[in-house]
């Protein structure tokens, strides 16, 4: 089993598909037209068939209110992993992106946490230090 779809709300697709495209980097997958929405995802470019990050709209009350309530608690809604969070934060930084928490170390990790600009809090992470994974 492994992950094929995860989703993050947006409160405009259109939008969001900039921001995770043209500043965060990630390239569109999919875009099929779903009547008032899209069902729109977005990959990384090094892992074109890997998992997918669905740009799902907070159309329902329910997940527009999850989303806020995330968002005014500071709590990212997602994390990205990084090879390097803190030239990558600067690299975002002059871009324009606002983060609400700068890079700090955390036990194993180095992470920031970035405003999607479409509703969300995002983390960015780089492993560190001890608890790394071996890939193999």
């Amino acid at each position: 089993m492994r992950i094929n779809l995860a989703s993050v709300f947006v409160d405009d697709q259109d939008k969001a598909l900039r921001f995770y495209t043209d500043v965060l980097g990630f390239v569109e997958k999919h875009r099929v037209p779903l009547g008032g929405h899209d069902w729109l995802t977005v990959v990384s470019p090094e892992d074109p068939d890997g998992t997918e990050l669905v740009l799902e709209p907070n159309a329902h009350p329910a997940a527009k209110a999850h989303q806020e309530a995330l968002t005014a608690d500071g709590i990212p809604v997602n994390s990205f992993a990084v090879t390097d969070v803190r030239a990558e934060y600067e690299r975002l930084r002059a871009l324009g992106v606002r983060f609400t928490l700068e890079p700090v170390e955390a036990g194993p990790v180095t992470i920031a946490v970035l405003d999607d600009t479409c509703g969300n809090l995002i983390q960015i992470a780089e492993r560190t230090g001890e608890g790394q994974r071996a890939k193999g």
